[in-house]
């Protein structure tokens, strides 16, 4: 991981304008990486901070190259028009970063067919058409990536009770790594998932999920911007197929301070869902009880 970086790679990622895509994106632009900004937030959001514009401002004084395109990951057209108008620019693509996701935790019930669709869309569907349309450009890349922030396949029925269309989603993405994995091996293109041991501080978590007292028991993005660049630098025909839990794949890397990732050192680490029992903290870091899965 130490000395190799990202200088002149270019990276395709959905929902970089804020939160988790940024963090990535702004990681691989302090290597000095081209980022093409792929999301929908052109005008500022009442509530949501960033757009496409101030994500480009960021990368930029960063030190990398962006890319700001308006895409909407549902409209099959507008997807395809964003990964070539990219390849045009920079010259090809070498990572592609699936970020993007819908999220209602709500049962069978509560859960309107339109929010379903929706949620299907962006994560399964969206993740689908984004690989789609960028496999042609990265099979002509040197070192080639695909990333979903998605998570373990656990067929545990705790993870979809609560939630069975968002997990149905969440999953959708997953099993494109399953899938695309082995599809595309001879091609040398890696397609690896990634998830979180513990909550976020993201928009999501704020307003949707736990609030302002929900973010102190969570972890920075920068976790998980680091587990990220370490997948990127690796041989991609060696290191595909994996379903991977920041912390662990970090420390597995090298890293030892977990610490420097926690938003308040006072509060008690807020587990995430969909990671499975067999997987364990690293050494010294200690996970609170319960979880966001409702």
């Amino acid at each position: 991981m130490k000395g190799q970086n990202l200088r002149g790679k270019t990276l395709f990622v959905t929902g970089a304008s804020r939160g988790i895509g940024l963090a990535i994106a702004l990681r691989a632009a302090r290597d000095g990486a081209n980022v093409a900004i792929a999301a929908k937030t052109a005008e500022p959001h009442p509530k949501l901070p960033g757009t496409i514009y101030t994500a480009a401002a960021e990368i930029e004084a960063a030190g990398g190259k962006a890319l700001p395109l308006i895409v909407d990951v549902r409209d099959e057209a507008s997807v395809l028009s964003a990964v070539e108008q990219t390849a045009e620019t920079f010259g090809g693509i070498d990572i592609c970063v699936n970020n993007a996701s819908a999220i209602s935790l709500t049962g069978t019930l509560a859960t309107d067919m339109k929010r379903y669709d929706l949620m299907n869309q962006i994560n399964a569907r969206g993740t689908y058409l984004t690989s789609k349309a960028c496999i042609p450009h990265l099979k002509n890349a040197a070192n080639p990536h695909v990333l979903m922030l998605s998570p373990p396949l656990d067929m545990s029925a705790r993870w979809f009770a609560g939630h069975t269309a968002y997990t149905m989603a969440k999953f959708g993405m997953s099993m494109c790594v399953l899938g695309m994995s082995a599809e595309f091996a001879a091609d040398g293109i890696a397609f690896n998932a990634l998830w979180p041991r513990t909550g976020i501080a993201t928009a999501a978590i704020k307003f949707a999920l736990a609030g302002d007292e929900g973010l102190r028991h969570c972890r920075t993005v920068e976790i998980m911007a680091d587990a990220a660049h370490a997948i990127f630098v690796k041989p991609s025909r060696e290191f595909t197929g994996n379903f991977l839990i920041d912390d662990s794949f970090l420390y597995g890397e090298g890293v030892r301070d977990f610490e420097q990732y926690r938003v308040d050192p006072t509060a008690t680490l807020m587990p995430d869902f969909f990671v499975p029992d067999s997987s364990t903290p690293p050494p010294g870091v200690v996970i609170g009880e319960g979880s966001l899965n409702p």
